[in-house]
């Protein structure tokens, strides 16, 4: 199999089970509200449903670079595919390719002139600024495996046990980057309901299509760094229960979970961090 077709499948794989989880998250929060909820498909709908709506464009947006910034939220997620399941890169680079998305999350809110995104866009600084202390996870897992290649993350993991019982505090701070960017997080400071969709709020058609389709593969990578990075070598079973069974806990934690405001938000944050890097350290190289 050559590469573009390896790409274009792991492509098409990750669209399809990121939409399905993030149906199956919207609909476990609608259970657990005691909401029927839409069926689990619907994720995967709208986002195809996106593509033949017709487009708009708001006389406030700041052309050519409203359209360009939509796009750019599918590269860089493409290319995390590129850097993860198929080459198994530098994990240094899939938190790069992060660091990027929050810059064009930020640009995304600018760029259409809407006062709900221009509040997203403030709000993803001060959501850039709670996570970066989170980004301390890269320097714990090199202290512990001496790595950051993804390939021999897996087979230190073979050799000495999943990271997750030795590091299980850098598993948390992860998992709470996890938990920011599942929808309806109590994290989600950028999209709160009292802005609308955020940044998203004036994104029609084929561009809201490409959104939508960016944040299907997001969530699935996001899951499938976390379980490759603190549970080494995995089949394609437990692969899927692996992120079938994160994406009904933070469900759970979402539907029970008000979005704080973005000052406790941050906070919050920075103290799991700190807590983190810490209580790490303090496991390595003492105990």
């Amino acid at each position: 199999m050559n590469l573009m077709s390896n790409i274009l499948i792991n492509v098409v794989i990750a669209f399809l089970v990121g939409s399905l989880l993030l149906g199956l998250h919207r609909k476990v929060m609608a259970r657990i509200q005691l909401r029927p909820g839409p069926p689990i498909i619907q994720h995967f709908l709208h986002s195809l449903k996106f593509f033949f709506k017709e487009s708009s464009f708001p006389k406030t947006a700041a052309m050519p670079f409203y359209i360009a910034i939509a796009c750019m939220l599918c590269a860089i997620w493409i290319t995390a595919i590129i850097v993860g399941p198929i080459t198994y890169g530098s994990l240094l680079i899939i938190f790069a390719i992060y660091a990027v998305y929050k810059i064009v999350e930020h640009n995304a809110g600018s760029s259409s002139g809407s006062p709900y995104g221009k509040m997203s866009c403030v709000r993803a600084v001060f959501s850039a600024a709670a996570e970066i202390p989170l980004f301390a996870v890269l320097a714990i897992i090199y202290f512990q495996t001496g790595t950051m290649n993804l390939g021999e993350i897996i087979a230190y993991q073979s050799s000495n046990g999943p990271l997750i019982f030795s590091i299980p505090l850098a598993a948390l701070m992860f998992f709470i980057l996890l938990l920011s960017k599942s929808p309806y997080s109590p994290f989600a400071i950028t999209k709160g309901k009292d802005i609308i969709s955020g940044f998203e709020t004036e994104h029609f058609g084929i561009l809201r299509g490409y959104m939508m389709l960016s944040e299907s593969i997001a969530w699935y990578m996001l899951l499938w760094v976390f379980l490759t990075v603190f549970f080494g070598p995995l089949t394609l079973l437990w692969y899927l229960i692996g992120m079938v069974a994160i994406t009904v806990l933070t469900a759970f934690i979402c539907a029970t979970t008000p979005i704080l405001n973005p000052n406790h938000s941050v906070m919050s944050q920075i103290s799991i961090a700190i807590i983190g890097i810490a209580g790490s350290l303090l496991i390595m190289f003492i105990f």
